[in-house]
């Protein structure tokens, strides 16, 4: 199946990293999608770290019992 590259400036990124890359145009497209997925999975995982780090903190503060007050949020938001 052939592939078009349409945009001359993304063709000229494309021939540059095969290039750089020593390989043909088909290997440079199945290299640069392979490590931009796996960066996109390494951003995933840092951000699901980051938020486990946070929830681990709250669920570390001490439970106070105590019910919230309804009345008082409900005047908060006007209701």
């Amino acid at each position: 199946m052939a592939f078009h590259v349409r945009d001359p400036e993304a063709d000229a990124m494309l021939r540059s990293y095969a290039e750089e890359k020593r390989v043909g145009i088909t290997d440079a497209i199945k290299l640069a999608v392979t490590r931009a997925r796996q960066a996109d999975a390494q951003a995933f995982s840092d951000k699901r770290a980051a938020l486990k780090a946070i929830r681990d903190q709250l669920n570390s503060y001490p439970r106070t019992g105590e019910k919230a007050d309804k009345a008082f949020f409900d005047a908060l938001s006007g209701d």
